[in-house]
C-alpha cells in the first residue's frame, strides 16, 4: 500500500469515515491465526482472497493495522489506536515488539492533530487496538489524545486490569498493554467505562459483542439512509464471512465469539449495513448477504483518497 493509499475516506450520511493505515502486510499463517477455517476455504476462494487477504505461497494472512477516524456532529472520533510505538511486547516481533508507529503522522496526513480528537473508542483492549492510546513523554506514558474521552468496555477493563487479581486468562503482554496503554488513561481521568450500550451521538452507538474478549464491542453508524458497523476483531479475514463459525486463535470465549459474529453478520445482511472490520486489507469494508445458513460477500466499499483539508 503506497503512501497515498494509507489515508482514504468515504461519506456515510452526515458522517465522514477516514481509514488511516499504519501498515498492511503478511501476518501469521492461516493455521496459526484461523485454525478452524478448513484448508479448502482458502483454495476454493483464492481468486478473491489473494493477494489482498491471503498470500498463497506462504499461507499467511495479509492484514492491515489501521485506525478509523469519524467526523460526526462537529466532533472527531477515533476507532482503535493500533499498537503504539516502542512498546515492550515479548514474543510479538516483528509486528508489535519495539516497533515504531507512525500513526500520528498518518492522522496528520488526514488533517487530524492529537488535540483535535474528542473521543477514542477501544473496541477491545488487545495489543493492536489500544497500544496507541498513550505516548511516551519524558519516560511517562500519557494520553496520546489529551482532550479526548476514551470509551473502554467495562468488561475488558475488569478482565485486563487490577480487578482480575488472580490474572485468570492473562498473559504477560496483556498485563503490559494495560500498564502502559490503559492505566495511564485512568490516571489522567480520561477513561469512561461503559457496559451493554453507549450512545456517542445521534449517529454513533456502541454495542457489546463479547467473545473475542469479554468486553469486545462494535460501533454502529446510522445516518440518513446509510448504515455501517465497525466490527473490530469479530472478523480478521473475509474467510470468516463465508465460514462464520470459525474463530481466530485469540478468541477468549469461543462460543460467544461465534454467536456475536453471526448476529452482526445477520443484521448487516438484513439491514444493508456496511461491515467495517478492524484488519481487512483491500478495500477494507464491504456489504454482506445471506447465503443459505452462511453468508457471502457483497459489494466492496468505494473509498477515495483523503486529504488534510477533508
Amino acid at each position: 500500500m503506497s503512501g497515498d493509499d494509507r489515508v482514504q475516506s468515504i461519506t456515510l450520511g452526515d458522517v465522514e469515515v477516514i481509514r488511516a493505515v499504519e501498515w498492511y502486510e503478511p501476518f501469521l499463517t492461516t493455521t496459526d491465526f484461523l485454525p478452524a477455517v478448513a484448508d479448502d476455504v482458502w483454495t476454493r476462494n483464492a481468486d478473491w482472497l489473494a493477494p489482498d487477504h491471503w498470500q498463497p505461497d506462504t499461507d499467511q494472512l495479509v492484514i492491515a493495522l489501521q485506525t478509523w477516524v469519524l467526523r460526526s456532529g462537529g466532533r472527531t472520533i477515533l476507532v482503535d489506536t493500533g499498537a503504539g510505538s516502542r512498546r515492550n511486547r515479548p514474543g510479538m516481533a516483528p509486528w508489535f515488539d519495539q516497533r515504531e508507529s507512525d500513526l500520528l503522522a498518518v492522522l496528520a496526513q488526514a488533517g487530524v492533530q492529537p488535540e483535535d480528537v474528542d473521543v477514542v473508542v477501544n473496541t477491545h483492549l488487545h495489543v493492536d487496538h489500544a497500544g496507541g492510546n498513550t505516548v511516551d513523554a519524558d519516560g511517562q506514558w500519557v494520553p496520546a489524545f489529551p482532550n479526548a474521552q476514551y470509551l473502554i468496555p467495562a468488561a475488558d477493563d475488569a478482565h485486563y486490569g487490577p480487578d482480575n487479581a488472580s490474572g485468570e486468562g492473562l498473559g504477560e503482554v496483556d498485563r503490559l498493554v494495560y500498564a502502559d496503554s490503559v492505566a495511564p488513561i485512568h490516571e489522567a481521568g480520561r477513561a469512561v467505562l461503559w457496559d451493554e450500550q453507549y450512545t456517542i451521538d445521534e449517529h454513533l452507538t456502541l454495542e457489546s459483542a463479547p467473545g473475542h474478549t469479554p468486553g469486545t464491542a462494535v460501533l454502529r453508524l446510522a445516518s440518513g439512509s446509510d448504515r455501517a458497523v465497525f466490527a473490530g476483531d469479530l472478523l480478521h479475514s473475509p474467510a470468516q464471512i463465508v465460514d462464520s463459525c470459525c474463530n481466530s486463535a485469540f478468541c477468549y470465549l469461543p462460543e460467544q465469539a461465534i454467536a456475536s459474529r453471526r448476529r452482526i453478520l445477520e443484521r448487516a445482511a438484513d439491514e444493508h449495513e456496511l461491515v467495517i472490520p478492524g484488519h481487512f486489507g483491500g478495500a477494507g469494508a464491504l456489504e454482506v448477504r445471506r447465503n443459505g445458513g452462511e453468508f457471502a460477500l457483497g459489494q466492496w466499499a468505494a473509498f477515495s483518497p483523503a486529504s488534510a483539508t477533508s
